[in-house]
């Protein structure tokens, strides 16, 4: 009988993060798809700013902390000074999408050969519970009490469809983890980003919709319903991009 194990590529270390928080069921996600590619030992991650800061003491790959928003760019640099290693980013939406917004259109658009796990929970976690570049429309955050609203703050930014655009864009995909079926789906994605990468085809990125129940004022359960009934409509799942 199959046994269920922790991933080799993962640290034997609890993790900081919230209940109900799928920041967690991420960090499997890319480890399983490690050790299942046989990469680890020449994985190089890059850990962002935000709620996922610590992912250094959570991987057992080589981890390098990049500023705020800089992830793509570092990425790109170590990929290129070592082109035989794989090279992954792991950032929020307010990490890639609002402060490295630059940085992650030049790396898409130049074809840099990393694979980027973007992890969306409409909203600022680590750092208060902000509105982000993509907040739901009518959504309450600490910077949009009354819920956020076009006319003021714009629209959701689909940073997927966007980038699926360009031409460096070799494979984007947006997946859930609000339920075990789309778990698996989300497994099958990661993988593949990373395969990209291996194949030289260009950059990759995976957008995964999570939960943040803390700053959502939600329960884990109730969380994990609304990436269903209300993000899900705003970010569709499905391939956008694949070459």
């Amino acid at each position: 009988m199959a046994k269920f194990e922790k991933p080799k590529a993962l640290l034997d270390v609890p993790l900081h993060y919230c209940p109900g928080c799928t920041h967690g069921i991420a960090h499997r996600l890319v480890a399983e798809a490690m050790d299942e590619l046989d990469i680890t030992g020449k994985t190089i991650g890059i850990a962002p700013v935000g709620c996922s800061v610590f992912a250094y003491n959570y991987f057992n790959c080589d981890m390098q902390q990049a500023s705020h928003g800089r992830a793509p760019a570092v990425a790109t640099g170590i990929k290129r000074a070592m082109p035989d290693n794989i090279v992954f980013s792991y950032q929020g939406d307010g990490d890639l999408a609002s402060i490295g917004a630059a940085e992650i259109v030049s790396a898409a658009a130049r074809g840099e050969k990393i694979t980027v796990i973007f992890i969306n929970n409409a909203i600022y976690g680590m750092t208060g519970g902000q509105m982000a570049p993509t907040t739901l429309l009518g959504q309450k955050t600490t910077t949009s009490p009354y819920g956020r609203d076009e006319n003021i703050q714009g629209y959701p930014i689909r940073m997927v469809e966007m980038l699926s655009q360009l031409d460096g864009c070799a494979y984007a995909e947006r997946v859930s983890m609000h339920n075990y079926p789309n778990v698996l789906k989300a497994k099958k994605a990661v993988k593949k980003a990373f395969e990209t990468q291996i194949a030289g085809k260009g950059f990759a990125i995976v957008e995964l919709l999570s939960t943040c129940p803390t700053n959502w004022g939600l329960s884990p359960v109730d969380a994990l319903k609304f990436v269903e009934e209300k993000m899900i409509p705003q970010y569709p799942l499905g391939v956008f991009k694949e070459v």
